[in-house]
This record gives structure tokens, sequence and C-alpha cells, in this order.
């Protein structure tokens, strides 16, 4: 399906390249010292890509593999401040918002790399792929692409695309509508979708739609429009979404099976040329969490149960690109009770965030650094 509104997808585009070029310097940066619950911390920069570092995760205590959007993965060396580029790689479509996107590591075997990127499938037409290899060095051996999502689409926009474990032998990958709204609603195309897969690429037989005419069977949830964040609590085991509306309209899901999250027949947001898209509620389909109105455009999140800030423990952590800061959500059970935005003076489009082995706080930017959250005893 084509998308003919090219008015909408310039605006939509153009809202994503706001504030891309305007960045702190590292060193105002790191020099300030911040409190938040009487913790004082400050922020380390270990290292500056060439392009936005979309998604990281820990090798082991001192070493992280980052994707840079252009299509480079890497490994960086925390002590040393090293880094290695990794051949191997799939080849991607590096197009608007597609590119190379998230890179996980299996919970218990670090060889074993899960990517997502968006992959060309005609000369200008692209979805979100789902692939794994191993890491043998400095390399991606075996790489195997297990999924390719339905459908393709000339569109540059709302590729997903999180991937996450649920610690029993699954993992989720979500995918954006790729501004094709209705498709969101529809339970035969993946777009707008979160997705379950058993860790080998298959599909578990115990998913919402598997074996329902007219559905894919990698379908866990649907009704998403742009979900950057995925997340589960380790304590709870619930799954958490943050998705981006248009203008207004973030939210912030807790994911469950078979379940239908609205887009776009329920939104909080509006058309950036400002009517309303759908209504508020509506009977069989679930309200957010929290929502954001103005837009913060929320990315990657997670949980911290470390103890290196022990005021924020149980505290999840959203990072946000047109908001530009960390988002720090105080949680009573699936409430959110208290929000505090950190590092909002410095222009800094946050992309993702995950806690260390360490214990520290670790976010990505779109001008291509990699930082820490220390704290300053």
């Amino acid at each position: 399906m084509k998308n003919s509104k090219l008015s909408l997808r310039s605006l939509i585009v153009l809202k994503f390249f706001i504030g891309t070029t305007v960045f702190a310097n590292s060193e105002g940066l790191t020099a300030k010292v911040f409190e938040s619950e009487g913790q004082k911390f400050k922020v380390e920069v270990l290292h500056q890509a060439k392009d936005i570092v979309w998604g990281f995760d820990f090798i082991s205590n001192d070493k992280i593999i980052f994707t840079e959007r252009r299509g480079i993965l890497s490994t960086l060396d925390l002590k040393t401040k090293a880094f290695t580029e990794i051949r191997g790689a799939p080849k991607v479509w590096n197009k608007g918002q597609g590119g190379l996107l998230d890179v996980r590591l299996h919970p218990t075997d670090k060889a074993k790399v899960y990517l997502t990127y968006s992959e060309a499938i005609k000369k200008d037409d692209a979805t979100t792929a789902f692939g794994v290899a191993t890491l043998t060095g400095n390399e991606l051996k075996n790489f195997n692409k297990v999924f390719s999502a339905h459908e393709p689409n000339d569109n540059e926009i709302h590729f997903g695309s999180r991937i996450e474990f649920d610690g029993a032998g699954h993992v989720f990958v979500t995918i954006g509508d790729r501004n094709e709204r209705k498709l969101a609603q529809d339970l035969n195309y993946h777009n707008g979708k979160t997705l379950r897969f058993n860790e080998d690429g298959t599909v578990p037989k115990d998913n919402p739609f598997v074996g329902k005419k007219n559905a894919k069977a990698e379908i866990w949830s649907l009704g998403h429009r742009s979900p950057q964040g995925l997340v589960r609590n380790t304590v709870t085991n619930d799954l958490w979404l943050a998705e981006m509306g248009p203008r207004g309209g973030d939210e912030l899901n807790l994911i469950k099976p078979g379940l239908n999250y609205g887009w776009p027949e329920i939104t909080y947001g509006k058309e950036y040329w400002g009517p309303s898209i759908g209504a508020k509620e509506k009977k069989g389909m679930e309200q957010p969490v929290e929502f954001w109105v103005p837009s913060i455009s929320p990315s990657g999140m997670t949980w911290y149960n470390g103890d290196q800030f022990p005021k924020w423990k149980g505290n999840l952590f959203i990072g946000n690109l047109s908001g530009m800061h960390l988002r720090r959500l105080t949680m009573n059970g699936q409430k959110v009770t208290n929000q505090e935005v950190l590092l909002k003076d410095y222009g800094l489009r946050i992309r993702n965030v995950r806690p260390g082995n360490d214990g520290l706080i670790y976010f990505s930017t779109d001008d291509g650094r990699i930082a820490r959250l220390v704290p300053v005893r």
C-alpha cells in the first residue's frame, strides 16, 4: 500500500529532524554535577561515533556492542575506550529513519547477537527485518535473517524497532506502522505490532493469534504507531512499551498478549496540521498507563535496580528525542506517581538507555555519544 499523503510524510520527517544538530559540547556536559533525590551525579562521555547510536548491549562488564544507524556494528572497551568495527553486519536500507537499529545479546549466550534493521525489498521499498548471528572475535558469522515484516513500502519512517527477551525462551520485536495507519489495526500485517518469537526465530504455539484466520501468527499486541521503547521488568515480569504519537499522544503502555492499544482509532495526539485523529477512548482498546501532550518522543527505556543510585531503585528511565532529556518515572505498581526531567539543559536527543553490569546508567544519543551517569560521592 502506497501512501499518497506526501505533505503528512514531509511534516513527520521534519519533526524527526528538528534539533538533531543542536548538541552540547562534551566539556559543558561532563563538568556539571547534577542532583536527584539527594544523589549527586555527573555524566561521563565514553565514545563519540559518527552517527546515531541506535542500540547497545553489554558483552561483559567491560565491553559494549553498539549500532550506528548508517549500518556499522562495533564494540567499545569501557576501560581503554578503544572501539572496533565488527565485520559481517547485514546490509541496511539507510534512508530517513531506516538503517541498522537495535542490537541485543542472548541473556546467557553472549556470542549470540540479535539485530533489527531496515532492508531494501525493491529499489524504493523497504521493511523491518530481524536476524541473529554468532559473534566470533570481531566478526559476525552464520547470519540468519529469521523475519521480514509484511508489508514493505517506500515510506522512510516508523520502522520500530526494539528487541527484548522474556527470560523464558522468547524474544519480542516491535514494528512501527510505517505511516500506513490503518494497518496497525489489521492482523494481516505486521505494521504497528509487537511480535513474539522463540529465541531460535520460530513462532511460539501459544501466541494469541496462532491458528486464527487472516492473522499473522507472530503478533503479540497491536495498535502501535512508532514503538522505540521496549523493556521487561525483571522483578514483576511485566512488559512495557513506549511509543511516539503524532503531535502529542506519546504513550507508555503495559503490554499483554492479544490486546489492542488503539492506534489510530484512539489517541491523545492530533494531526501535525491541527485536527484530531480519533477518539480518546473506545471499547475493546487499551488506555495508556501514561501519555504526554505535548510530545516528548520517547525512545529506549529501562528499569533501574542497581546499587549505585539507591534512591532510583525500581524507577523507569526513558530517553527522549524531541523532548531532549532523560526522564525518570517513579512507579507504584503499574501506576506512574512522579516524573523528573534530567539533562534537559544540553539539547541531547537521547536514543537509548540501559543499565550496566556495574550498576551505572548508560545512554546513547543521536549525535553519536555513548555516555553514563556516574555518582559523585
